[in-house]
C-alpha cells in the first residue's frame, strides 16, 4: 500500500513538471505588400483546444493556416490554447505594406475578387476609391446579369430591394465624363461603367456608382479587325493577345469607360454569370457585393 501510493506522488510530481508551451511560427514572404498570404505553424508543446486570430476578423483552428491579408496596416496573430487548467495565449505582429498601384477588394457571396483600378482613367478611377471608401457599395446588389455577357450592379436602391423589384435606374445624382481608350478594352474581367444608351446622353457620360464586369465569350481575329475597322486604330498587341485566350465583348469598345480588371477571382465572374434569373436579369436569389480599397 504505502508503495502504491509513493509512485502515485512520483507520478504526479512528474506531471506537474511536464513542459507545456505554447508557440508559432510565421513564415512570410519577402514582399509583404498586399494582397499577400502568411503560413503559420502551430509549435505548442502538450497545450490543447487552439484558436486563431488574425487580427483582420478571420479565425482558425487547424494547426497550420495559410491566410491571405488582403488590406495593408499591423496586424497582431494570436494562438489561444489551453495550457494545464489555464488557457494562455501568444502573440506576434506583422505589418502588411500599401501596393503601389491602385487596387480593391469586391466581396461576394460567391467568392471575392481583386481588381486593379487603372491610372488612365483618373475620373472613374478616383470616384470609384471615394465611393467605395464611404461604404456606399455595402451590400448592394450585382441586379442584372448575362452569361456570356456581364455582371452589373450598384444601385442604390438595390439595397433590400424586394425580389420582384425592377432596379437600374439608381445613382448618386451626378454623371462622369468618358474616358475612353483604346488599350483598355472590353476583355473578361474588364470593369466598366454603365450609363444610359440613345439620343438622351450623346456624350456616352457614365453613371455616377453603376458599374458591370464582363464575362464576355470567345473571340476571333477577325471580329477584332472589323472592331480595328470600325474605330480606324489598330489593338495594342497586348490586349489582342488577351482577347484571344480571355475572350470578352470587344463590340463594347469606344462606347463605355473601361476603367480597372479583375485580377484574381476570374472564376467568381463565371459563378455569379450561373445563376438563375427572372426575365428582367436579375437573380432569383441576392447576389450582394462589398467594396474595400487596398491601399
Amino acid at each position: 500500500m504505502y508503495r502504491l501510493l509513493f509512485f502515485g506522488l512520483v507520478l504526479i510530481e512528474l506531471m506537474s513538471c511536464t513542459k507545456r508551451t505554447l508557440d508559432f511560427v510565421i513564415r512570410q514572404p519577402d514582399d509583404m505588400t498586399a494582397p499577400t498570404t502568411v503560413i503559420v505553424t502551430n509549435a505548442s508543446e502538450n497545450c490543447e483546444d487552439f484558436v486563431w486570430d488574425f487580427g483582420d476578423g478571420s479565425m482558425a483552428r487547424d494547426s497550420i493556416v495559410e491566410h491571405t491579408y488582403y488590406l495593408s496596416g499591423n496586424y497582431t496573430i494570436t494562438l489561444k490554447g489551453q495550457a494545464g487548467k489555464r488557457y494562455k495565449s501568444v502573440q506576434k505582429e506583422i505589418e502588411v505594406v500599401a501596393p503601389e498601384e491602385c487596387l480593391v477588394l469586391i466581396e461576394t457571396n460567391y467568392g471575392i475578387m481583386m481588381v486593379e483600378l487603372y491610372d488612365e482613367t483618373p475620373l472613374h478611377r478616383d470616384n470609384f476609391i471615394k465611393l467605395g471608401e464611404s461604404g456606399f457599395y455595402d451590400n448592394l446588389l450585382f441586379h442584372r446579369v448575362i452569361e456570356g455577357f456581364m455582371i452589373q450592379g450598384g444601385d442604390p436602391t438595390s439595397r433590400g430591394a424586394r425580389l420582384n423589384m425592377a432596379l437600374g435606374s439608381g445613382g448618386p445624382g451626378y454623371q462622369l465624363e468618358a474616358e475612353f481608350r483604346l488599350g483598355l478594352a472590353h476583355v473578361k474581367g474588364a470593369l466598366a461603367a454603365a450609363r444610359l444608351g440613345g439620343p438622351s446622353n450623346p456624350k456616352k457620360k457614365s453613371s455616377g456608382s453603376q458599374f458591370y464586369i464582363v464575362h464576355g465569350k470567345d473571340v476571333t481575329e477577325s471580329t477584332l479587325k472589323q472592331m480595328e475597322r470600325k474605330h480606324g486604330q489598330l489593338y495594342p498587341e497586348q490586349v489582342v493577345k488577351d482577347y484571344l485566350e480571355y475572350g470578352g465583348t470587344p463590340f463594347l469598345d469606344q462606347d463605355y469607360t473601361v476603367f480597372g480588371r479583375v485580377i484574381e477571382g476570374l472564376d467568381v465572374i463565371d459563378k455569379i454569370a450561373a445563376v438563375k434569373k427572372n426575365r428582367q436579369d436579375r437573380p432569383l436569389e441576392d447576389v450582394w457585393m462589398k467594396i474595400r480599397v487596398i491601399k
